[in-house]
């Protein structure tokens, strides 16, 4: 075991897939020489060379239309999205190619493809590096979606990724990369608990996709949580009273309702925390799922915590950010009906 951040367990995960499969390789703005503007592919390029770590032009469309004749010719790619705001210009190809692709070949063709973007906010980044877009791809059919929330969690569901057939939409919290930026200590310490390091084996593990983790065994209400929120909500439940427990669903789609629906028919109260939008977020589904199958044992209102309706805002990052203060205001909110 050794102590990583979620930036060298992601590195770590790259360089023994590739080691591993000769087919594994990776491409993205940056990648190669530089390794990464978040130095996620650093030292990748050196080792495994040019034809394996490819820097490519700044056209996003152009990196997955590239990954999907690659996975189609036997090839595993890792496309890298330098932010996931700038993943827009590459939907189509994602939506109408990558993720329809074994559906219209009746499995004739698939392309096993993995997209890695950093997302989220909490470093400043403004709203052109900010974005959780998140929802949006858990609507598409013939995608999965994936964002882990530690470096543990991190390499091994990348490694899972890499070698699944399917396409999957790998999306990194950048807040979780190393931990909280400190600008302004007291509005920051609304975001975080915890260290941003933790232990992760060295060797080849994997962890299945579509299966949550409970981060925090409770009784008195469910909180449902991904990425940079776990963390938020993990401290928002130290600070208060409240004996929640707390799940990380790792994997948004599949969506691992069997080990939420335990949980909330438990607790009979539920709260959903993420940073994106709220309005089509994808908090709304979850409130969906949850009200279908524990409608009989809910005892309050289903609680949401998100992002409010605007761009990410520069200069109101904290303002906007869901921190510990409203997820306690939240929890409480359930328990008082």
């Amino acid at each position: 075991m050794a102590s990583m951040n979620m930036v060298q367990a992601i590195n770590s995960a790259l360089d023994i897939t590739m080691e591993r499969d000769q087919n594994v390789l990776c491409l993205g703005e940056d990648v190669g020489y530089f390794g990464g503007v978040f130095r996620c592919t650093a030292g990748l390029q050196e080792k495994h060379g040019q034809h394996r770590v490819l820097d490519t032009p700044i056209a996003e469309a152009g990196i997955v239309a590239a990954a999907i004749g690659m996975g189609v010719n036997g090839l595993r790619p890792v496309a890298e999205i330098q932010f996931a705001d700038y993943i827009y210009p590459a939907f189509d190809q994602i939506v109408s190619e990558l993720a329809r692709l074994r559906y219209r070949s009746s499995g004739e063709f698939y392309a096993p493809v993995t997209i890695r973007s950093p997302c989220g906010g909490g470093i400043r980044g403004g709203q052109t590096h900010s974005q959780s877009p998140e929802g949006i791809f858990t609507h598409v059919c013939g995608l999965k979606v994936v964002m882990p929330s530690n470096p543990y969690d991190a390499k091994g569901l990348l490694i899972s990724a890499i070698e699944d057939d399917d396409p999957i939409i790998y999306f990194e919290p950048k807040r979780c990369y190393n931990g909280p930026f400190d600008g302004d200590p007291d509005k920051a310490a609304q975001s975080w608990n915890g260290h941003p390091k933790g232990e992760v084996p060295e060797v080849y593990y994997t962890i299945p996709i579509g299966e949550a983790a409970i981060v925090r065994p409770g009784s008195a209400v469910t909180v449902l949580t991904y990425g940079t929120m776990v963390h938020v909500a993990e401290a928002a439940i130290e600070r208060s009273d409240i004996d929640a427990e707390q799940i990380d669903l790792r994997t948004l789609l599949p969506l691992d309702l069997e080990a939420v629906a335990e949980s909330v028919q438990k607790t009979r109260r539920c709260v959903v925390v993420h940073e994106a939008t709220r309005t089509g977020g994808y908090g709304a589904e979850l409130v969906a799922d949850v009200q279908e199958e524990c409608f009989w044992h809910l005892e309050a209102p289903i609680q949401r915590v998100t992002g409010w309706d605007t761009p990410y805002p520069h200069a109101f990052e904290w303002d906007y950010f869901p921190g510990q203060d409203r997820i306690i205001a939240a929890m409480r909110c359930a328990l008082e009906v």
